[in-house]
Order: C-alpha cells, then sequence, then structure tokens
C-alpha cells in the first residue's frame, strides 16, 4: 500500500509542478518563420533588378520596356494588396500564406522561362498578384500569437528582415550571374519559397490552441493578453472597417511613408550618380548606406514602441511616442542632406532620414494588429494598398519634379510628405478598434 500510495501521491506533485512550468516560446517561432516569409518576399521581388542588364543584353529590351516590364509588379502587388489580405482572414494563414508563396514561387521560375517583352510583362504581373497577399497574411498570421507588448519588435524584425533581404540580394545574384547565367537565380530563389511553403504548413496553426508544442502556460498567456476571439465571424466586416476614421487616418499616414520610401528604392541611386557625382562603384555602396541605416531602424521602433507599451501600458502613446519623432527626424535631416556640400555628409544626413522613416514601419504594421484585431489581415491590406500606391506616384512624379525645378525640389516634396505623416499620426489611437464586434449570432 505504501507503494501505492507514493504512485498516488507523485501524478499530484507533478500537477503542482506543471503549475510553474515557464510558458514555450513556439509564439517566438512562428514570428521567426515570418521573417524569413519577409526577406524571401524582398529576395524575389529584386533579383530581376540586378539581372536587369543581362537581360537587356540578350534581348535587346529597352529601358522603356524594362520600364514596363518592371512596372506590372508594382502594379498588380498595389492592386492585389486587398484581395491578399481578405484570402487570408478567410481562409486563415497556415493555408493562405503557403499557398501565395507557392504561386509567387512558380511564376518566379517562370521568369526565366520567358521568352519576350510581352511573356515577361505577364509574368511578373502575376508574380506580383502572389507577393501582394504576403505582408497581410503574415500580419494576419501573427494578429493570434504575439502579444500586444510584442507586436511592435515583432513588425520591426520582419521588416527589417525584408530591408536586409532586399539589401544582401543584389550581391548573391551577381555572383550567380556570373557563374551560371541570369537565369539562375530565378531558379533557386523560387526552389526556397517552396521550402518556405512546406515548412510554414507542417509547423504553423491558426491559434495557439491547435498547436501540439505550445503548453498550457503559452496558451493561458495568450489568452489572457488577447482576449476570445473564437466567436469571430469569419466574413469581414469590409463596412465597419472602411467607415472607420482610423483607417483612413493609418491610409494616409502610411502613403505618405509609402512615397518617402519609394524614392530611396527607386531613385536614390540615379541621385548619388547625377547629382552627387559617385562613379558606379561609389555608388552601389553609399546607396546601400541609408537602407542598412533603415534596418536598424525598423528593429529599435519597434521594441521601443513595446518598451514604452510595458512602462506605461499606454497603447496610443507607445505608438505615437516613436512614430512621429521619426518621421519629424525625416522632415528635419531630407533638407539639410539636399544641402549640405559634402556628398558623405549628405549620404550621412540621407541615412539619418530613412533611419526616422523606418523607425515608423513596426509601429504602423503594429497599429494594424492592434485595431483591426482578428481582420488585422483586412486592415493591413488596406494600409499597405495606399503605401504602395504612394510609392508607385513617387516613382513617376519625381521625374517631372526633377526635370521641372532638380533634385532639391524632388526631396523637399520627401520632407513635406514626412511632416504631414507626423501630423496624421498625432490622430491615430491605437486603443481603438475599426470595427464593432462582430459576432457570430
Amino acid at each position: 500500500m505504501a507503494n501505492g500510495d507514493a504512485a498516488i501521491v507523485k501524478p499530484a506533485a507533478a500537477m503542482d509542478n506543471a503549475a510553474v512550468v515557464a510558458p514555450t516560446r513556439v509564439r517566438h517561432t512562428v514570428l521567426w518563420l515570418t521573417v524569413a516569409a519577409y526577406m524571401i518576399t524582398y529576395i524575389d521581388r529584386v533579383v530581376i533588378s540586378a539581372a536587369v542588364p543581362s537581360i537587356q543584353e540578350e534581348f535587346g529590351f529597352s529601358i522603356v520596356t524594362m520600364g514596363w516590364i518592371l512596372g506590372a509588379y508594382q502594379l498588380s502587388y498595389a492592386l492585389f494588396q486587398i484581395p491578399g489580405g481578405w484570402l487570408g482572414d478567410r481562409f486563415g494563414p497556415r493555408r493562405a500564406l503557403p499557398a501565395i508563396v507557392t504561386w509567387w514561387s512558380a511564376f518566379t521560375a517562370a521568369t526565366a522561362l520567358t521568352w519576350s517583352a510581352t511573356s515577361m510583362i505577364v509574368c511578373r504581373f502575376l508574380f506580383g498578384m502572389g507577393e501582394a497577399g504576403a505582408f497581410p497574411i503574415a500580419t494576419r498570421s501573427l494578429s493570434r500569437w504575439m502579444l500586444p507588448s510584442e507586436r511592435g519588435f515583432a513588425q520591426g524584425i520582419t521588416h527589417a528582415g525584408s530591408r536586409l533581404g532586399g539589401a544582401l540580394t543584389p550581391i548573391v545574384v551577381v555572383f550567380l550571374i556570373a557563374h551560371y547565367g541570369w537565369r539562375a537565380p530565378f531558379y533557386i530563389f523560387a526552389v526556397l519559397g517552396l521550402l518556405w511553403a512546406a515548412i510554414w504548413y507542417w509547423f504553423y496553426r491558426d491559434s495557439p490552441n491547435e498547436h501540439r508544442m505550445v503548453n498550457a502556460a503559452e496558451r493561458e498567456l495568450i489568452a489572457n493578453a488577447l482576449g476570445n476571439t473564437a466567436n469571430r465571424s469569419k466574413i469581414v466586416p469590409w463596412r465597419r472597417i472602411l467607415r472607420s476614421p482610423q483607417m483612413w487616418l493609418l491610409s494616409a499616414m502610411y502613403f505618405c511613408y509609402g512615397y518617402d520610401i519609394g524614392i530611396f528604392l527607386t531613385w536614390f541611386p540615379k541621385y548619388l550618380h547625377a547629382e552627387r557625382g559617385f562613379e558606379l562603384q561609389q555608388m552601389g555602396i553609399y546607396a546601400s548606406l541609408p537602407l542598412l541605416a533603415g534596418v536598424a531602424g525598423d528593429i529599435a521602433g519597434g521594441w521601443f514602441s513595446d518598451l514604452a507599451l510595458k512602462r506605461t501600458g499606454n497603447l496610443k502613446y507607445a505608438r505615437r511616442v516613436v512614430a512621429i519623432p521619426g518621421f519629424l527626424i525625416a522632415a528635419v535631416t531630407i533638407p539639410l542632406a539636399c544641402l549640405a556640400n559634402d556628398p558623405l555628409v549628405s549620404v550621412g544626413y540621407f541615412a539619418l532620414a530613412v533611419f526616422g522613416i523606418e523607425l515608423t514601419v513596426g509601429v504602423s504594421w503594429a497599429v494594424t494588429l492592434d485595431i483591426g484585431g482578428v481582420y488585422a489581415g483586412s486592415v493591413s491590406a488596406v494600409m499597405n494598398t495606399f503605401g504602395n500606391l504612394g510609392a508607385a506616384i513617387a516613382a513617376a512624379m519625381t521625374g517631372y519634379i526633377v526635370t521641372a525645378s532638380g533634385w532639391t525640389s524632388a526631396f523637399f516634396v520627401l520632407a513635406g510628405y514626412s511632416l504631414l505623416a507626423a501630423i496624421l499620426f498625432t490622430r491615430i489611437d491605437a486603443s481603438k478598434r475599426v470595427y464593432e464586434d462582430a459576432t457570430v449570432s
């Protein structure tokens, strides 16, 4: 009987120990898988930019033709943001995200099989359709996993991953082209996407409650932080979302951001060469410095916002205290960069400006989780649509502005948009949801 009593006592002790077991960190694995997805999106979209000279040499495409090929992606990427976000909200990230990654990976590989300008334009348009859903669905994938106090860092580190992927890809692509031709990178990166899709589908679950690796302590931690969302309808409440002033304030702010960062992703190398006199080799190095500063801004902005939230418990303040100063830094340093006589000093100011701009990114996407909840995919899709429209307009308008009044005027427009974004963020309240409860009746 003594042995039997002992056998009865041990499970009770084990239960007591289980009650104090530390939460697992499966949510952090989900986050790093999401970071990998963001890196792959930028790797796959930047690879063609590095391959442009080789493509032109083989097919004889003019600059105008290449512009249409590159623009086909940007157009479809902007147009399909909202449908992509809806896909994630409707079917769940576990199914939707690997589906679209498989889609765009297929068209990444197909780019290497194109035989004319028309076929390449169609291929890149279809590629953009797939990538359009990446950020909205990835944001949705984090909405049921990341604690509110971790959202700023989560969004900052994911976007830092995307910027880092974009910065490193040209180096890898140039090496591959030199040894294996311009088609090889498209095939290799397509396989990378397919591998990621398989891993995601195997590991990720739409809810922590469905994941066998999540222990009771982590489930409770997430549930207490996020509340019960089990009764949310799968029908996205578009009317309520689109009627929300918060949605339009957020979208207008992100349009300003998109215009600003779009210049640095498209025109900045040309500016360094044409206006600052950098040789091509120097231009490549110095054009990368602001983007590397942006990586630091992505990480720092999200981290500091989460720290402010933990210390104050004030969500509205925690988001504003990072984003507003970030935009103001850009508004001040961009004019200083334009007016600096020393080209290296100018690059330094521009790097500080991009650091400020990117301080706001993790915060902006964290706000989509804050105000969008389980509909964060759709909310972030609306915001990102406006951001990409801003970037597309920036790419086109800058050419006209430079022709009419020079590069300084073009960059002063960026400073104006940065100031406007800071003003708009003073009205964004991350504690207010964009919808009323949409529950299943």
